[in-house]
């Protein structure tokens, strides 16, 4: 696992790579995503479940790689969730308990924007979990994961890189269009005020919770192409090396 000042963000692919590199993965992808759900020819049995953990700075591109990511799979076969600050109530409960409900069984694939690692994230960073809560809680979910992991369920995490630069360019662009003002908010401009205290948290983050059996993948996101290729291609690297130590045979590429 590298670090985030070690990222080469100048990868970048032209809209025709894009979209050759695309069609090929989205075909594989929903095979995969059919054979583990025992709905493919020859495959009737339920393989693992797959969840899919995005994290990122703000404006670095998590939901066009999850909407290519998604799109090739019918949407009664696949659940995404995004997630906000936690309300009063679920304030109430353990950190971990309100993302539960989004979490796939067997056969199963769901895809979280936004996850529990707000809490050693925004949580730790805006002082909204102590340090006692916030430094427990890489072992609550390397834990929580490695459970996952045991009940049969592929996790894979992407943590979306871009550049300083890049994130105000894409800041000042969604500013100027009425169809995207919503997604910016004052608190993001504040937020980009304190990132190297992000990146501090994001470098402990990566160092504290990258597993085997859940391991993180740096996106370099600076070009949105370049970062939804790897996305999709790493979900399926994942799903064939996962399946295949759980012994779940997949069908040949098609």
């Amino acid at each position: 696992m590298g670090r985030l000042d070690e990222l080469d963000l100048s990868h970048k692919l032209t809209k025709r790579q894009e979209n050759e590199r695309l069609a090929a993965a989205s075909n594989r992808l929903a095979q995969i995503r059919l054979a583990i759900g025992g709905k493919f020819p020859g495959h009737p049995d339920i393989g693992p479940g797959m969840l899919v953990l995005f994290e990122g700075w703000d404006a670095s591109g998590k939901g066009g790689a999850i909407k290519r990511l998604v799109a090739p799979m019918d949407p009664r076969h696949v659940r995404v969730k995004g997630y906000a600050a936690p309300t009063a109530d679920e304030k109430r409960h353990h950190f971990l308990h309100r993302f539960a409900p989004a979490v796939p069984g067997l056969g199963g694939f769901a895809v979280l924007d936004r996850t529990w690692y707000g809490r050693v994230l925004v949580e730790r960073v805006e002082g909204f979990a102590t340090e006692e809560q916030w430094r427990r809680a890489y072992a609550e979910i390397c834990s929580y994961e490695r459970m996952l992991r045991g009940e049969g369920v592929l996790v894979l995490k992407f943590w979306m890189h871009v550049s300083d630069e890049e994130q105000e360019r894409r800041f000042r662009k969604r500013d100027a269009d009425p169809l995207k003002t919503w997604k910016l908010t004052d608190e993001d401009w504040r937020n980009r005020a304190r990132r190297a205290d992000y990146v501090e948290a994001v470098e402990d983050m990566l160092r504290e919770t990258d597993a085997p059996q859940a391991p993180w993948v740096l996106v370099e996101a600076d070009d949105k192409r370049y970062a939804r290729v790897k996305v999709v291609e790493s979900v399926i690297a994942h799903l064939e090396a996962g399946c295949a130590e759980l012994g779940f045979a997949l069908p040949d590429p098609l």
